[in-house]
């Protein structure tokens, strides 16, 4: 079918429109918005492994708050960013750009006064320009620049959402840990509260980093933590996914969709999206999903490893220990002890050191919660890549030799 017509959007946060479950996630960070526009500071960390749709959660709770609970937003990426001062900057800049064409976006622009400056062809669009001393201030005034920002919102909007996603470079930064304590210090012990709802994004081995930089964080994050899909939200994603875009699904293509998603909404949208390009007509048959399945796998492994995991598997021998791994009762987690005794002599040998290599990857981790000698993928993401190529290899080796495989 037309790829231009897809309703899926892979590499995108999920629309509005198309949002699947997370209701108690939802209605958690929408409590801690409330909570600020009655007066109380909130901080929040949402949590969640890779392609779990974080950015997506928080985006929704954000058009949600905005439109009926009169809240000003402003969602930073802060990927790349250096310093506290480069964050304020980001943070400052997308709040001017996100609301430019909101009623009270005139009250914004008078608030940063000559930093507003007109940029692009015809200067339709705006920039905050701010030196280095400015930025410095206004790490250090942040309190009480978000109180004076507010009192000029003031009728038109009860608080102020900021939410801070890919916090990578940051949380190693004993700065910016140190400044949050800060923020929340001088709120705390302030005579007036302040109507700010402060989201920080991240994995879980983020919100570690800021607490071993400051320990004091881990009793002031109110923690959301997102979970996979269970089957039921996945089949309703993609059966109300491909109805958006007047498709129907067989049976058991939905049901080989369902298990090679694995709860992940980012694995969802790409599988969905390289079946509806695979399939000739609105009516998605089980070859239509092996055939995009297969194709999703290759997408999948070029946006979501990073070219050297996927160079360091290109040896037959890992890729032959790594299709017993997909294809063993083993899922998520394994024991060396029991995978050795399904591999082959020449397997064997290089099994320590395939597991040496895909932990320096950071593919895999020792499991501390189980015995010795049991790994888990570092992340759902990799797993499923894992899994998918690994049929599709294992079946192109079978192909026309024996009963058809899944992928055949």
């Amino acid at each position: 079918m037309n790829p231009e017509f897809s309703p899926f959007t892979p590499g995108q946060p999920v629309p509005i429109e198309f949002f699947v479950g997370r209701v108690a996630e939802i209605e958690q960070l929408r409590s801690l918005v409330r909570s600020a526009a009655r007066g109380r500071f909130k901080i929040g960390f949402v949590t969640g492994e890779r392609g779990i749709g974080k950015t997506s959660l928080v985006s929704f709770v954000r058009h949600l708050s905005e439109r009926e609970d009169r809240v000003a937003g402003a969602h930073v990426f802060l990927g790349g960013a250096r310093d506290v001062p480069d964050m304020i900057r980001r943070t400052l800049d997308r709040l001017l750009k996100e609301n430019v064409e909101k009623p009270w976006y005139g009250k914004l622009k008078d608030f940063f006064g000559k930093h507003v400056g007109e940029v692009g062809l015809f200067g339709i669009s705006v920039e905050l320009k701010l030196t280095q001393d400015d930025l410095q201030q206004l790490m250090h005034e942040f309190v009480p620049t978000i109180r004076h920002l507010l009192t000029k919102l003031k009728g038109e909007r009860k608080a102020f959402l900021l939410i801070l996603d890919d916090i990578n470079g940051l949380a190693h930064s004993a700065e910016f840990a140190n400044w949050l304590k800060s923020t929340v210090d001088e709120i705390a012990t302030g005579e007036e509260g302040l109507n700010l709802c402060m989201l920080i994004v991240g994995l879980e081995e983020r919100r570690q980093h800021l607490l071993a930089l400051q320990p004091s964080l881990d009793r002031v994050f109110a923690l959301t933590e997102i979970r996979p899909w269970d089957e039921t939200e996945t089949e309703r994603f993609f059966t109300e996914t491909f109805r958006n875009g007047s498709a129907t699904v067989e049976p058991q293509a939905l049901k080989h969709m369902v298990h090679y998603t694995g709860g992940l909404p980012v694995i969802g949208h790409e599988i969905g999206d390289a079946v509806w390009r695979a399939a000739p007509t609105t009516e998605i048959t089980e070859s239509d999903a092996r055939s995009g399945i297969r194709q999703a796998a290759e997408i999948i492994g070029s946006k979501f490893l990073q070219p050297k995991v996927i160079d360091a598997l290109r040896s037959p021998r890992y890729r032959s220990i790594l299709r017993r791994i997909a294809s063993s009762p083993f899922g998520f987690h394994f024991r060396r002890s029991e995978l050795l005794k399904l591999l082959g002599d020449d397997d064997k040998r290089a099994l320590d050191n395939f597991l040496k290599r895909l932990k320096d990857l950071d593919v895999i981790v020792t499991d501390p919660e189980a015995a010795a000698g049991c790994y888990r993928f570092a992340n759902r993401l990799h797993y499923l890549y894992f899994q998918i190529e690994s049929r599709k290899a294992g079946a192109e080796t079978r192909r026309g030799s024996g009963p058809p495989t899944f992928l055949d």
